[in-house]
């Protein structure tokens, strides 16, 4: 590289300047240089290297610019940081719980926040616990006490109206021994109650003369065979009569006695039969006391019937109410409230035809009919099938020649 444009210049720096001069900028600018740039690796230019350079002044002019930019930018940068600081200090919490690895004491605040989350749950296992220990105390308390409470209600004796104490066969026993034999057979006494009927005779007696006591006795349903429950939000909860009900009351009352068995409490069969049968043909009425609570179902138990079961038809939807006497029963389908049905007009055909007959024992007929699925039709599809054969047998009857001796007489005597 050429050195020659480099004279003029020196020798202008030193005919204007005096080399001790010189030398005193150059030490300042290094210092000053030095204090702002402390992060700064590159070297300081020497005096000597600064005075030689071929475009020496050029550049310490570029110096000074460029360390007053560096200082402005710094000042700028520290300002910021100091503007920015409180909204830092205040972001910090949230961007520890969002980046705990990154806050400078994670570490020590996850054991705190950890030990203390233990505790609180130690705590409140504690205190569960002491709640679970009070509530078996109470609890148990409670039954002791209700069963005390039974024992000497169900197994005191009983005492006549003076208040005297009756004997009975536990009165000679030791006295708890009498209340704990007294309570079982008091609760025994309500078990059979529920399970069994009320009482051992469910209908009385039959009619002797001069009373007309009919061949046959009806058993009925009545939900679902007569009236079907339905509700709305206009009216609520209503009985519907079945189709024909009216008149399928009048006509079996004339050769069977109607009886009403249903597993429905009486509070709800009374008013309803009240409402339908108003002339009385429904002679009695049983409800669920009546029944046998056997496996979850009420049972109509006919053995309890007062009645000779030879001449009983239960008609019925349900094989579980009538399973303990399957021969007696006629299954029907259930009727959901449609205003098309007339089941119970072919079942007045049905029980006609079986009173007409004198049918001595109806079981016989009952147990042909259970075959079926649906018996109703298949009686239906008997009597058509009899119809058409009846009409056969009349027309073979008029088609058959007649005798020739009374055809001539016929002739002779003019007829």
């Amino acid at each position: 590289m050429s050195m020659a444009p480099a004279k003029p210049v020196i020798q202008l720096m030193r005919l204007n300047a005096p080399r001790a001069s010189l030398h005193t900028f150059a030490n300042r600018f290094r210092r000053t240089f030095a204090l702002n740039n402390q992060s700064s690796s590159s070297p300081l230019p020497s005096p000597l290297l600064l005075s030689q350079s071929t475009s020496g002044a050029t550049h310490t002019y570029k110096a000074k610019q460029s360390n007053s930019w560096l200082n402005s930018s710094r000042a700028y940068s520290k300002a910021k940081d100091q503007a920015a600081t409180p909204e830092t200090a205040a972001a910090a919490p949230l961007l520890s719980k969002l980046f705990p690895q990154t806050a400078p004491d994670a570490d020590g605040g996850a054991e705190q926040e950890r030990k203390k989350r233990e505790e609180d749950e130690a705590k409140e296992n504690e205190r569960a616990w002491k709640r679970m220990k009070l509530g078996f105390a109470i609890f148990g308390g409670g039954g002791f006490a209700a069963a005390l409470w039974g024992i000497y209600e169900f197994g005191k004796p009983e005492v006549d109206a003076e208040g005297q104490t009756i004997e009975d066969e536990f009165t000679n026993k030791p006295l708890v021994q009498q209340y704990l034999q007294r309570m079982w057979k008091s609760l025994h006494y309500y078990q059979k109650m529920i399970q069994e009927p009320s009482r051992e005779k469910l209908l009385p007696d039959p009619l002797k003369h001069p009373y007309v006591q009919p061949r046959y006795t009806l058993v009925l349903e009545m939900k679902d065979v007569l009236v079907h429950p339905d509700w709305t939000y206009q009216t609520g909860w209503r009985f519907k009569k079945r189709p024909g009900v009216d008149h399928f009351l009048q006509e079996c009352a004339k050769d069977f006695e109607i009886v009403v068995f249903t597993a429905e409490q009486g509070m709800t069969v009374f008013p309803i039969l009240d409402a339908l049968d108003p002339n009385g043909f429904i002679m009695y009425r049983l409800v669920r006391d009546a029944t046998h609570f056997v496996d979850g179902h009420h049972v109509k138990n006919l053995d309890n019937l007062n009645r000779d079961l030879r001449r009983v038809i239960v008609v019925d939807w349900d094989n579980n109410a009538t399973k303990m006497h399957p021969d007696n029963t006629f299954g029907i389908a259930r009727w959901h409230g449609n205003d098309d049905d007339a089941q119970l007009l072919d079942l007045i055909a049905f029980l006609k035809i079986i009173a007409q007959n004198d049918v001595d024992d109806v079981r016989e007929v009952l147990h042909y009919y259970r075959q079926f699925e649906d018996p109703i039709s298949q009686f239906r599809e008997n009597q058509r099938k009899l119809a058409e054969q009846m009409q056969e047998a009349e027309r073979i009857e008029q088609t058959k020649t007649k005798p020739m001796v009374k055809q001539w007489s016929r002739n002779i005597m003019g007829r």
